[in-house]
């Protein structure tokens, strides 16, 4: 039986005390207790790093106002052999980093990813969420060449963050994070789906067309300065290969062109 190794819990925030709150008691209650929580306070006027230091968690300050920019500095700092990566509005339940360490630990793939339930809709959320999440599954993965990312319920690697850290766009605040970090990985490495691995999430992203629209701008920034470096037909070409060609399950090159700061930024 592999050991099970250990998970720093990575929560990016920004002005979410009461969210943060219901989150770290969750974290609280875990069967298997995280290595660390690390929550990155992005800058914010309330009590989000008074309540993070409350519920023991270790506070990184990322002053640079943006979830990617928030997201690498909480990936950097942390120390486990896994980081799982929840949203501040996230409720995940008591067996969850357990489960994230089981699923990493000797794993064949490099990251995982889960779904969730909307909790503010106590009779639709799961299936409100399953639509939103199977849509998003879906298109990303058409536009990736594998399977996407959602930051409010993931985990990879220590080792595979390292490896691809200097290719994520960190410095545009205008991405999406957790869809740009599935990007730096490449269709050369794994990410699995694994419905067993279930979250409670608010549903507040998706209220109102000034958020909606904030968030499809987002979408589509993340596309454009991803497929300047590769566009789907060649991330899907690398992905075949890879799956059917003679260097399955070899560690993948680093993509020629795939370096930061290559001029795709505003």
């Amino acid at each position: 039986m592999n050991r099970l190794r250990t998970v720093s819990v990575v929560i990016p925030a920004r002005n979410d005390a009461p969210a943060l709150a219901q989150c770290l008691r969750a974290l609280d209650r875990q069967s298997m207790p995280p290595l660390e929580v690390v929550v990155v306070d992005n800058a914010s006027e309330d009590r989000t790093a008074e309540v993070a230091r409350q519920y023991g968690a270790r506070v990184v300050t990322e002053r640079c106002v943006g979830i990617p920019q928030a997201a690498s500095a909480g990936y950097d700092a942390a120390r486990g052999e896994i980081l799982a990566r929840l949203d501040a509005d996230s409720i995940p339940g008591p067996r969850w980093v357990e489960q994230v360490s089981a699923l990493m630990s000797g794993a064949r793939w490099d990251a995982v990813t889960g779904v969730g339930r909307f909790y503010e809709l106590p009779r639709s959320g799961r299936v409100v969420a399953g639509l939103y999440l199977g849509a998003y599954y879906l298109l990303c993965h058409a536009a990736l060449g594998h399977r996407p990312l959602w930051g409010s319920n993931m985990a990879l690697h220590s080792s595979t963050w390292r490896q691809v850290r200097d290719r994520v766009h960190d410095d545009d605040a205008e991405v999406h994070d957790d869809l740009d970090l599935a990007f730096a990985l490449g269709p050369e490495r794994t990410i699995r789906l694994d419905r067993s691995l279930v979250i409670g999430v608010s549903a507040r992203a998706l209220r109102g067309r000034a958020q909606m629209r904030r968030r499809f701008a987002r979408a589509f920034r993340t596309l454009s300065v991803n497929w300047a470096i590769a566009p789907p037909w060649q991330r899907w070409a690398r992905r075949i290969t890879h799956v059917l060609g003679p260097g399955r399950g070899r560690p993948p090159a680093p993509h020629p062109t795939a370096q930061r700061g290559q001029g795709f930024h505003d």
